[in-house]
């Protein structure tokens, strides 16, 4: 058995995921892939990884999550997603990290689903709005407490990352940058459901025209049109350039509203940032998808 475990991160997906999966039922079918969504989250996750506050899981709860994983002879591979896999909300952010306990967590499915083959998918985001989109999303007096308690300019998704290497060695890990989801999200759909790279899918490129003015999408439409004469790296090339050129600015640019989070604070994160993911690209166990 496979299991995928999609964990966000936070601001990345908003249930885009299991959306494309859902569209795409049919042909995760043929391949033995079904998939769960946040609730069964909540039901047999959740409360197994809170009581990591306090002790190790007990037998018992480890043997409730493996429970969960279907047993029907044609399933060959389960996809969970749901963000809380790595973190609450109130965990995004603390002791100096993104997602401190995201390490602790995925040992405990290392352990659930022993003797299975199990990975971790996860959408990155440059810190320079990952980090106000999560402080403006709590309360005020959180967000003074997690400000004055960390120090925001080395945060770094390396560290996270390191963790669950250190904590759950035997699981892969995939990622992506949010930013590339637009030309992305093919892939990401087909490494999530693990079909071949070259399987066709539902709404590939629906987010990308939806990004565009109706120029830029009467455009984009002749090129998915005539995709069969192009190869996907020249599909790609293309309809960068397109939403390069006709991509509606108000669906392309985010408004950060947290005080003092200035053009130059976002600026020296985006350099992190790039670092970071040269620093992931090199690191065993992980891969990093890329248009």
């Amino acid at each position: 058995m496979q299991v995928a475990i999609h964990a966000g991160a936070a601001f990345t997906d908003e249930g885009r995921l299991l959306r494309s999966l859902q569209a795409n039922r049919d042909i995760l079918a043929q391949d033995g892939v079904t998939f769960f969504g946040p609730r069964r989250y909540r039901q047999v996750f959740k409360p197994a990884f809170q009581a990591l506050n306090t002790r190790p899981p007990l037998p018992d709860e480890i043997e409730r999550i493996r429970g969960n994983l279907p047993i029907q002879p044609e399933v060959a591979r389960a996809i969970f997603s749901s963000e809380g896999f790595i973190g609450e909300k109130d965990a995004v952010l603390a002791d100096g990290q993104f997602y401190p306990f995201a390490g602790k967590r995925m040992s405990v499915l290392e352990e659930s689903f022993r003797g299975c083959q199990l990975e971790l998918f996860l959408a990155l985001r440059n810190p320079g709005s990952f980090i106000p989109k999560h402080l403006m999303s709590i309360p005020e007096q959180v967000r003074e407490d997690v400000i004055r308690n960390n120090d925001l300019s080395h945060l770094s998704w390396v560290e996270m990352i390191e963790d669950v290497r250190d904590f759950a060695p035997g699981v892969q890990i995939t990622l992506w940058c949010n930013e590339d989801i637009p030309l992305l999200w093919g892939d990401v759909v087909r490494s999530v459901g693990g079909l071949a790279a070259d399987a066709a899918i539902k709404d590939e490129y629906d987010l990308l025209i939806s990004l565009l003015t109706e120029e830029g999408q009467s455009q984009a439409q002749a090129i998915l049109d005539q995709v069969s004469t192009l190869s996907q790296s020249e599909t790609r090339d293309v309809l960068a350039d397109i939403l390069a050129n006709h991509a509606q600015p108000d669906k392309m640019e985010e408004e950060l509203d947290l005080p003092g989070w200035s053009d130059e604070i976002i600026d020296a994160f985006s350099e992190l940032y790039e670092q970071d993911l040269t620093r992931l690209e090199t690191m065993a166990g992980v891969k990093v998808l890329k248009p």
